[in-house]
């Protein structure tokens, strides 16, 4: 068995993870990161409720893409709008102003039927496989209470419809799905103890119920190791009452300030470092996880995105 595809050699990428964790952030990023190698790349926001083009300096994203930067292009899920052009590309009805009657027939079927919906969004991500409109597709996927159900939904709808069109429409899009080396999961999680036990709870559902690869675990906000070993001792001697008190006079407390903040910063890596340590023990053999360190900034733009970005690039490529 040969060696899993680099990351960023897949084709379609679905970035996932705990509300709260970085997912939009990492999603943007990677697809900065994927354009920046010269890859014409797709990046597709699922949530109707998601604000990625805050994190690319976009107006609000539509279903039709826009070109962001060289070889980046961002769009919106609209499930409409998917089924509008399903209905002309595959099934060769013209496009209508409005789908009316046929829309309400759908918003029922869709209702009836889960999954209709679902297999409407991972349908026109799989296409733009297929049809190589792009070297690579990523997607901000849905959180992960809900990620589960919707790259199932080929699946669930194969095994309900067994013949006719509808069977065939899925069978196309589960051969791109469960191909490793075309499509992947990246679950993002922060290493916490919450995050990390949902995002294993994840990973152990994405083997039972997808047959969907898992390209990649990124444990985001990843602090930095402040001081050496050599620099601890130094440090606990500042930490010390008598020395400690002859900063605080000397500097008006400002000292004291400072080497209460770095005490927080020192005891919050320590505590996450067990997180992340039991985060690597339990990620399957040879699904890399990836660090990203921690990005001190109140604000997210596409300053931001780049910047996170980059840091990825110099733990992936």
């Amino acid at each position: 068995m040969g060696s899993p595809p680099h990351l960023l050699d897949r084709r379609l990428l679905f970035v996932t993870g705990k509300g709260g964790v970085g997912k939009t952030t990492v999603a943007a990023s990677l697809a900065l990161l994927a354009a920046s190698e010269g890859k014409r790349t797709l990046l597709c926001e699922v949530d109707a409720k998601g604000n990625l083009s805050d994190y690319l300096g976009t107006p609000p994203l539509k279903f039709a893409p826009v070109g962001v930067q060289k070889n980046l292009f961002a769009m919106a899920m609209d499930t409409e709008e998917s089924l509008r052009e399903y209905l002309k590309l595959q099934l060769k009805i013209p496009l209508i102003a409005k789908l009316g009657p046929l829309a309400k027939t759908f918003d029922f079927v869709a209702t009836a039927a889960p999954g209709v919906k679902e297999i409407l969004t991972v349908g026109k991500l799989a296409y733009e496989v297929r049809e190589r409109n792009y070297d690579l597709v990523v997607v901000d996927a849905s959180a992960t209470g809900h990620v589960v159900g919707e790259l199932a939904s080929p699946v669930a709808m194969s095994e309900l419809v067994r013949v006719g069109v509808v069977r065939q429409q899925t069978e196309w899009m589960l051969n791109i799905l469960t191909d490793p080396a075309t499509t992947g999961v990246v679950v993002v999680t922060t290493p916490e103890e919450m995050p990390v036990n949902e995002t294993l709870e994840l990973i152990g559902r994405l083997e039972g119920e997808t047959n969907i690869s898992l390209a990649a675990v990124i444990a985001n906000r990843v602090l930095p190791e402040l001081f050496a070993r050599s620099e601890e001792e130094l440090f606990h001697q500042l930490r010390s009452p008598k020395v400690a008190a002859a900063l605080a006079e000397a500097s008006n407390g400002s000292a004291e300030v400072v080497l209460e903040a770095a005490q927080l910063a020192v005891d919050l890596r320590r505590s996450r470092a067990r997180h992340l340590r039991f985060l690597q023990e339990e990620v399957p053999h040879g699904v890399p996880l990836i660090n990203v360190p921690y990005f001190f900034s109140r604000s997210h733009g596409i300053r931001t995105s780049r910047q996170v970005a980059e840091l990825l690039g110099e733990e992936i490529l």
